[in-house]
Formats: structure tokens, sequence, C-alpha cells
């Protein structure tokens, strides 16, 4: 018997990668599942990326390995974007570091800089990724807490009374993921200053900005942000590229050059027609968001109908790609609700609980979800 590395004791198989074993069999079964549980953009990249990307595969020069640093011209791309929508300069040299998607940052990011035993302080509510490749690395995860009271931003009373000593990186994404909190730009200097202080790498996680948000914002927009932060970003909401694997680290020439030792050892470089097609999407103009937001607004107002139905309170203030909600009094388990919705109306919402204990009581609706579907989910109760 070949047994399994002892990280992996410690490691769950993600929610959604069992719990849509469940759905599908369900499926299988005949029962008419509407998921609104998933951040999988269902709308199309822009005609211009499926050009670009068609024209690219017919580069006879096209389909050998790329560099690890991405092309020229989708680094320069990645650096005008954040230079036309945040107003951050960037060297396309040096302080740009493409991925193959924001989440592949993650775990690069931790192999940079953690050792086994390093502490990791991680957001609750908060995406899993961050504790599980905490915890695959050796790491150890310590949580702070987010609360709706404090609109959903860090307590910095708090955070100070914590054994801060071994703290090698702090987590963070505004806007917040699952709940939508906006941030602003003086939670973020706060959070620049409270890492200089202590010495812990920032790693903002931004693949939200433009989704339902008029006032995109970047970490790195604060002054001397770059001394101890990184930003990830990725293609996959903005620009309907989920599956194409387009993300971007950025941040101080020594770090993204410690990122880029890890990555160069992972891959082989991104598909030269990927890289083309993210190039055509970063040109995007103003029309695609305010496009592609008329119809995520429509979206959210029927998903907020729905959840109103279900008798839980909406956090109205929250922007991005979900709806998050407060469960009725009385209802104990997160879980326990939206299995009963499951499996009696047949409607796939996510328990708050698989982001962090202070997700329970809570629940999230993807807007991923086609109008007629939700209108259909609202008529099932």
């Amino acid at each position: 018997m070949i047994t399994t590395a002892k990280r992996l004791d410690i490691v769950k198989e993600y929610y959604f990668s069992s719990k849509l074993r469940e759905v599908r069999q369900l499926m299988s079964e005949g029962k008419p599942i509407i998921s609104m549980a998933i951040g999988s953009p269902d709308l199309s990249p822009s005609k211009a990326v499926i050009e670009a990307v068609a024209a690219a595969i017919q580069d006879e020069n096209g389909h050998g390995y790329q560099s690890y640093q991405g092309l020229p011209e989708l680094r320069k791309g990645m650096a005008d974007f954040y230079q036309d929508q945040f107003g951050v300069a960037l060297n396309p040299e040096n302080e740009i570091l493409p991925l193959m998607g924001s989440k592949e940052g993650i775990m690069h990011i931790s192999l940079a800089f953690l050792n086994e035993g390093d502490h990791v302080l991680i957001p609750n509510p908060g995406y899993p990724t961050y504790t599980s490749v905490t915890n695959l690395v050796g790491a150890v995860p310590v949580y702070y807490d987010l609360k709706e009271a404090n609109a959903w931003e860090p307590d910095f009373e708090a955070l100070e009374k914590l054994d801060l000593s071994k703290v090698k990186i702090m987590w963070l994404g505004y806007p917040h993921m699952p709940t939508g909190a906006r941030g602003s730009l003086a939670l973020f200097e706060k959070l620049v200053a409270f890492a200089k202080k202590h010495n812990i790498l920032l790693v903002n996680d931004n693949p939200y900005s433009f989704v339902l948000n008029d006032n995109p914002m970047s970490l790195l927009q604060i002054e001397g942000a770059k001394d101890v932060a990184l930003e990830l970003n990725s293609l996959s909401k903005t620009f309907n590229m989920a599956g194409w694997r387009v993300g971007m680290v950025l941040g101080n020439p020594e770090i993204i050059d410690a990122i880029l030792k890890v990555k160069s050892n992972m891959d082989s470089g991104m598909f030269y027609g990927i890289q083309k097609g993210a190039v055509a999407a970063l040109n995007c103009d103003k029309s695609w968001f305010e496009d592609q937001n008329k119809i995520y607004r429509r979206r959210r107002e029927l998903t907020e109908k729905l959840a109103e139905k279900l008798g839980c309170k909406v956090y109205k203030e929250g922007v991005g790609l979900f709806v998050w909600a407060k469960l009725p009094e009385g209802i104990e388990s997160s879980e326990k609700f939206i299995d009963e919705i499951l499996y009696e109306k047949h409607i796939f919402i996510t328990p708050g609980t698989i982001f962090g204990s202070n997700g329970e009581g809570y629940i999230r609706f993807s807007l991923c979800v086609k109008e007629e579907k939700v209108q259909e989910a609202i008529d099932r109760f």
C-alpha cells in the first residue's frame, strides 16, 4: 500500500469538487437542478478576444514553449490596464508576472516566501484556498475576523493583540469574496501601515473590481505599498475568461523575481493564443464594463428577490459576482438550509460555512445564472 504524503492529512477536498458530484448525481436522476453556487461566468469574452485567438492559432510560431514571463505585449497590456483603471504605474519588464490564473499565484507566493512553521493571516470568512495552500506548504493558518458589524473589514485592535512574531503573509481580497464588501483606500492605507510595522507581506486578491462596482481600487494605489505588498488579479470575472486561466501578480521587482523562481519550475509558459486573446481583452473600452454590468444588475435584482423570498436579509452594499445574505433568525446550520433547498426545490446555493466559521448563518448566490433561470428559481417557491 502506497501511503499519501502527510500534508494531505490536513487538507480536505475542495468543497465544490465533492459537492458537485452530489449535484451531478441528482441531475443524472432527472432532477432539474438550478446551480446558483459557483462564480464561473456564463457570458462570453468579447468578439475581439475570440478573433485574436483565432488569428493566433494560425501563427506558425505560436505552438512552441512560451516565455515564463509571458509575451512582452501581454505584460505591457497589463501595465497599461493598471495605469488606465487605477492610476498605478508598473514596469512591465520586472513588476508584472502573468499567471495561469490567480489561483496558482496563491501557491507560487506561498512556496516563494513561507517556511514550515511560518504563520499566515487569513480572513474569516475568506477564500478557502488561502487555508489549503498554507497547510500544503507546512505553514500555520491564523484567522482574523471579518464581521458584518464592522462592514466585513479587519479589526486592527484585535489584529494587534495577536502574536505576530511568526507572521510572514497576510491575505486579503477587496472587493471581498464572499461578502462583496468594497473596502476603501483608507482601509488599504491602514493595512499597508500594519504590514510595514510588522514586516508582513500583504497580498490583495483583486479579481472582482469591475463587477457592479462604480469605484474600482487597487492596493497598489497606496503610496509605499510596493515595499510590502503584492496584488493578484485575473481576467476570469472581468472579461469572462475563467476557463482560459489568465491572471497576474504585481509588485516590486525583488518580490516578483522570487515568485518567478517558483513559477519557472512549475510550468513551461502560457499558450501563445491565450496570451494574444488576453491582450485583446485588456484593450476593451469602457462600454465593455457597462454592458456586462447591465446584465449583472438585472440578475442581482432578481437574486435579491429570491433571497428575500427565503426570508434572508441581503447585504445590499456588496459588489462583485455574488449576493451575500443572512439567514432568517432561528436557522442554526447554513449547510442544512441549503441541502433542504437542494433536495426539495433543486436549487444549489453555497453555504457561508465553506468560507470560515464567520460564514455560519449566511448563504451566497452566484450571479452567473441567466435571468430566466433565476426567475424559475423564484417561481419554485
